[in-house]
């Protein structure tokens, strides 16, 4: 069946030429009138007005442009049937518009790229007061203790917590500078050492016994014979462990391989810095006593660069990982240069340390300083001056 069979004749009704301009352009009488029009859709929406200002700010008397009726349909005014609207839009020609030229990518900021100076802090193990003293005397925090320092970076090589009385205070202090840094343009970044290790098993695992290839061990006991600190434990949260977990082990920073410990143990862990950080990150998450064990048993590791084979290992992490020199903490340099001392600082009058410790042909920097064993606490700028 034809649409309309049946229905009478058609009959055309004559359109009337009112082409309104939607309701946002135009001026209405007053806010009451509005309200009245849109009923309760004005308290979701507001005075349509809103936003959108008199039409007539943005475009004068919307009539102008167009002119007088008469001059627009001539001495005969306005066609029969016409309705004019309540605002008429003016016309845009071309060449009322700007054009403006947009770049493809967005510039820079200025300055963005450009790269603060490079420092390096050894192990602290707990020596708040003692870090805050050797990184105001390089100009990186001020007398409060708060960034100061600008666009310069500064990495800590490990080890924050065990031995002296502030670890928990020391990660507290890192994570805050960490803050201030990159507001500043700048940036504070921390590596993992094996104390974090340690101090992480030991929350996770206590008294849990693990495979130590030695017979049966603890992370608990472990922990508590390397100067593990109640007081550290206690005030140990979720975010700090959290915080440590996620630490990288190794970095390459201005052609520097920084590291905690003085081994070729990496290598174990990939083949690549992004590899070896990963590998390192998911074993932790998977929760695995012995596992976790026995990444804590293998950081622990030192002496690697020392000896007369000490160049040849550090050549082989540098042909792996890349840089022409090992930055690294974990080995204080009284135990490198083969003097005698303790890292609990029971033997006291122990050797004045100076500054970071090069050897292994030039090839590696110790930047462990004995805090422990009357030392000294490093925070120091590369490349050094030699």
């Amino acid at each position: 069946m034809t649409q309309g069979a049946g229905q009478g004749p058609v009959v055309r009704t004559d359109t009337v030429r009112d082409f309104r301009v939607p309701a946002y352009v135009q001026q209405t009488a007053d806010l009451g009138e509005t309200a009245e029009r849109t009923g309760e859709n004005s308290d979701h929406f507001g005075d349509p007005r809103d936003g959108f200002g008199d039409p007539r700010d943005s475009f004068g008397e919307s009539r102008e442009g167009f002119g007088d009726t008469s001059d627009r349909f001539g001495d005969a005014g306005e066609p029969e049937g016409y309705t004019p609207t309540q605002r008429d839009l003016p016309v845009i020609n071309r060449g009322d518009t700007v054009q403006v030229r947009v770049p493809a990518t967005a510039p820079e900021p200025a300055g963005s790229e450009e790269l603060g100076p490079l420092y390096v802090v050894g192990d602290v193990h707990g020596y708040l007061d003692e870090l805050l003293a050797a990184l105001r005397e390089q100009g990186l925090v001020d007398a409060e203790g708060n960034w100061c320092a600008g666009n310069a970076r500064l990495w800590f090589l490990g080890d924050f917590t065990d031995r002296g009385p502030d670890g928990i205070g020391v990660i507290d202090l890192v994570m805050r500078l960490s803050a201030e840094a990159a507001a500043a343009g700048g940036y504070c970044k921390a590596l993992m050492g094996n104390h974090e290790l340690l101090l992480i098993g030991a929350k996770r695992f206590g008294d849990t016994p693990v495979n130590s290839g030695a017979g049966t061990a603890t992370f608990q006991a472990a922990w508590l014979l390397n100067g593990g600190q109640k007081s550290d434990m206690d005030r140990l949260q979720d975010h700090h462990l959290q915080w440590m977990s996620r630490l990288d082990a190794i970095e390459l920073e201005d052609d520097h391989l920084l590291m905690h410990s003085d081994t070729t143990a990496y290598l174990d862990y990939g083949d690549s810095i992004t590899s070896v950080n990963d590998t390192i990150r998911e074993a932790l998450t998977r929760n695995d006593a012995d596992e976790c064990w026995d990444l804590f048993r293998k950081f622990t590791k030192r002496f690697a660069f020392r000896d007369q084979s000490g160049p040849e290992a550090v050549r082989e992490l540098l042909g792996a990982f890349g840089g022409s020199r090992v930055v690294h903490g974990h080995s204080p340099i009284p135990y490198l240069l083969g003097e005698v001392g303790s890292e609990d600082g029971e033997d006291g009058g122990g050797p004045q340390v100076e500054g970071p410790h090069v050897y292994a042909d030039g090839l590696a920097v110790a930047m462990d300083g004995g805090v422990t064993m009357a030392g000294k606490l490093l925070v120091r700028r590369l490349p050094l001056d030699t």
